[in-house]
């Protein structure tokens, strides 16, 4: 309990790394190179990415292989389109819109991007309580992360694109055509549902 850190605070410099990265394209010298058809500069691109890309898809659709295969069709359809990225948020950012929209768009073809949140009735709407704020878990960001990779699809999205992504609720409105307001309600539902799995756990474990 002491030494470990509280949901929030504990992702909190993860969000902020992810921030403070945009609008820096380190390697702009590749990315000339993949504008010009260079296959060697598409290669180090994607070595550079690829991991991070691998992990932002598979945190969404929680499936090793089909993580795997968006991730693959996301770098051919960045690198066929690359002529469309204006550098106004760093290429990193860039892409991962683009992997996180193809591993949206694979998750609603099972119908269960939301479906979860919205008919989970044990779950009230506490985006305005103060005490529901203040009410955290101890634990570690790898255990943070292992039980949001457990919950059901609805959650694990909306916790996902929020804490281990670094979005924003107007950002990610835009991203699942929601409201910020339904954003909100959203993320505090599924936060309810991963600070009490994470009690269980706890009970469990004790």
């Amino acid at each position: 309990m002491g030494a470990a850190t509280h949901i929030r605070t504990s992702l909190y410099i993860q969000k902020m790394a992810n921030v403070e990265a945009a609008f820096k394209n380190l390697h702009q010298d590749l990315l000339d190179g993949c504008k010009e058809g260079d296959q060697k500069a598409q290669f180090q691109i994607y070595k550079l990415y690829y991991k991070a890309m691998y992990n932002t898809s598979l945190r969404i659709v929680n499936d090793t292989m089909e993580a795997e295969d968006i991730m693959q069709e996301a770098f051919l359809s960045a690198f066929e389109k690359i002529d469309t990225y204006s550098g106004t948020v760093s290429f990193g950012a860039w892409l991962k819109k683009i992997v996180i929209n193809r591993s949206l768009d694979a998750l609603g073809k099972r119908k269960a991007v939301f479906e979860d949140i919205e008919s989970h009735i044990g779950i009230r709407d506490e985006s305005h309580d103060d005490s529901a704020r203040s009410e955290e878990v101890d634990v570690k960001v790898e255990e943070v992360k292992e039980a949001i990779d457990k919950l059901p699809d609805g959650y694990r999205v909306i916790l996902s694109l929020y804490l281990l992504e670094g979005y924003d609720h107007d950002e990610i409105a835009d991203i699942l055509k929601i409201s910020s307001s339904t954003s909100r309600s959203q993320l505090s539902r599924a936060r309810q549902k991963l600070i009490s799995e994470m009690k269980k756990k706890e009970m469990k474990n004790f």
